[in-house]
């Protein structure tokens, strides 16, 4: 038998007090994030000068929050402790991954430009049927149940636009079984036709245009904003208007490739995909 490590997303139904809720830690999470990184930076620069021992780490960073944080910050305890300690984890990662080259080095995130977002461990994970317990506020009522059968390592509460959706990382136990479909296809990623097949029932996938198709929505919505006062009920109302328009967009583009591997899937034992800079491409005017 062998283990897949699989997750499942789904959209939460939520009401305002919850949403209040996972707005607030959602914050607390990333006030952690930015707390730690600021201190580690500033830590750094001394061990670079030699004024400190040691490089700072994020569960020594961890334990100087705790140390502080009944006295300057309360308001912490209001929500899951997760909130406020997977952070100092996520900054560690982040930073190995920089320094091996791996990825940006870690920034500052913004609230109301960067995802809001809290990460639960599995030994705070419940789910019954449709509904899921978050810590410290209570069962919260799933779209659907979870489709797949194994151990939830933890979940994730994002949002997306004015929604909120969970995703569980869970381990499932997968055997593999000889298919009885040995039919083999190549695919030519393109960018006029998503995909250009060997084999089977369809040949051109088309590529959805789903942005040229908002543009002009985009853009009236826009305006709009520009000419409400910033900070203002009707300045926020129209961002979320957009948000969800940009979500829209995703959600399109996101069901094309789902559709796509889907069909691969089923209908073919071997799959060939080229290898190419599909985004340089895009990239060249010509």
């Amino acid at each position: 038998m062998l283990y897949m490590l699989i997750s499942f997303k789904t959209q939460l139904m939520t009401n305002n007090k919850q949403n209040t809720y996972m707005a607030k830690a959602s914050g607390v999470s990333r006030f952690a994030w930015n707390w730690a990184l600021v201190n580690w930076n500033v830590q750094y620069q001394q061990f670079k000068k030699g004024k400190r021992d040691k490089k700072p780490t994020g569960m020594s960073l961890k334990k100087e929050l705790n140390a502080i944080k009944r006295r300057d910050y309360p308001w912490m305890y209001e929500v899951t402790k997760y909130a406020s300690q997977q952070p100092f984890i996520f900054l560690s990662r982040a930073w190995s991954d920089f320094f091996k080259g791996k990825r940006n080095r870690p920034r500052l995130k913004k609230k109301g430009k960067s995802r809001d977002s809290f990460y639960v461990g599995g030994d705070q994970v419940k789910v019954r049927g449709h509904y899921v317990k978050v810590p410290s506020l209570g069962w919260l009522r799933m779209a659907e149940q979870i489709k797949y059968g194994g151990h939830i390592n933890s979940m994730t509460i994002s949002r997306s636009a004015d929604k909120w959706y969970v995703s569980f990382s869970i381990d499932v136990e997968v055997s593999m079984l000889p298919s009885k479909n040995q039919a083999k296809c190549g695919v030519d990623l393109g960018i006029i036709a998503l995909a250009i097949l060997s084999k089977g029932d369809i040949r051109y996938w088309v590529t959805p245009k789903p942005l040229q198709q908002s543009l002009r929505n985009l853009a009236r919505y826009q305006r709009r904003l520009v000419k409400k006062v910033k900070g203002s009920n009707g300045y926020n109302k129209q961002k979320q208007k957009i948000a969800r328009l940009h979500k829209r967009i995703a959600d399109i583009r996101r069901n094309t490739l789902h559709q796509l591997s889907a069909y691969l899937v089923k209908n073919f034992n071997e799959i060939v995909i080229e290898d190419l800079n599909v985004k340089g491409m895009m990239a060249n005017g010509k």
